[in-house]
């Protein structure tokens, strides 16, 4: 008998989230659309799409579908991880790429298991992780998202699908013997969910956490996130007890290196208020970042000076 239950108290919660325009909510669905255009483009050029993503064993009934090839147009083409956990009642998927995955995915799922898959839970709503989400609801999953990301996802332009299932804080997913801890943290959007696996002490952290040199570590101020929520949220994510932790994009990483990825955004956030303090104008605030950090993404870097004054 597989249960999922809910809870209503969220891990942690900060009123330190800063305000954007309305014209910044748009945005996570505009990159889908950018992702749409390069995809129509490679096969308007002739071009043959990336290599099929790849199936990596992690644990006896742990897998994750990642991209094979590590280049910014199978990012934009295939989208971001997936774990799959296998139950004797049948998977659960964590994230569900972009929609043209869909038939590979479902291949890769079919050559571990024989039974349909049960569950998708999604870490957050972009369309990267989310946009083939509907077609396995149509194959009889049940797809599950924070309710804060489900409000996400209904604020887009004419939406024509939204999960059925949402819950608010913490739930569990009990089936065929095995448990998922879900939990709500605010960081890359207000309403990201960490999967945890007790008995693999895996943990999956979608867009919180990405590792990949291609796309490093962002918030969408649009969809609620912000850098003050993401430090206190892998702050509390770091108490827990696990070994390796699955990200929204990249390789799995140790424990120990999710906290050098965390400090190093403290420091980033540290150096911005000082920029601030200093009077530094976006340029050259984001010229320092490049040069000390080597990160300063253009869709951050406003935010983040407005976020940290």
């Amino acid at each position: 008998m597989s249960r999922v239950g809910l809870h209503l108290r969220v891990p942690w919660t900060s009123d330190s989230l800063v305000r954007m325009p309305k014209r910044h909510a748009s945005r996570s669905f505009l990159l889908i659309a950018a992702s749409v255009a390069a995809a129509a483009a490679l096969c308007a050029q002739g071009q043959a799409p990336p290599a099929l993503p790849k199936l990596e064993k992690i644990k006896d009934d742990l897998y994750l579908i990642a991209n094979s090839d590590v280049t910014p147009e199978a990012m934009r083409y295939w989208g971001g991880n997936i774990t799959v956990l296998l139950t004797k009642d049948g998977p659960i998927l964590i994230d569900a790429k972009y929609a043209r995955a869909h038939d590979d995915v479902v291949a890769k799922v079919k050559s571990l298991s024989d039974k349909p898959i049960k569950y998708v839970v999604l870490t957050h709503n972009h369309g990267d992780h989310s946009e083939g989400a509907p077609a396995l609801e149509a194959m009889g999953a049940t797809v599950i998202i924070s309710n804060d990301d489900r409000e996400n996802m209904a604020r887009a332009p004419n939406p024509t699908w939204l999960p059925q299932v949402a819950f608010i804080g913490q739930s569990r997913l009990y089936l065929g013997g095995k448990e998922l801890q879900l939990m709500q943290y605010r960081g890359h959007t207000r309403g990201d969910t960490v999967v945890y696996f007790p008995a693999s002490r895996v943990i999956v952290l979608g867009d919180l956490l990405t590792t990949s040199d291609l796309m490093p570590p962002i918030v969408n101020y649009g969809d609620g996130g912000n850098w003050t929520d993401w430090t206190a949220s892998i702050n509390e994510i770091l108490k827990m007890d696990f070994e390796y932790a699955i990200p929204g994009h990249g390789p799995m990483v140790t424990k120990a290196q999710v906290a050098a990825i965390r400090d190093k955004f403290v420091a980033i956030q540290q150096r911005v208020r000082v920029l601030n303090r200093e009077k530094k104008t976006q340029e050259e605030v984001s010229s320092t970042l490049m040069n000390e950090f080597h990160w300063a993404p253009a869709n951050n870097i406003p935010g983040m000076i407005q976020e940290l004054r």
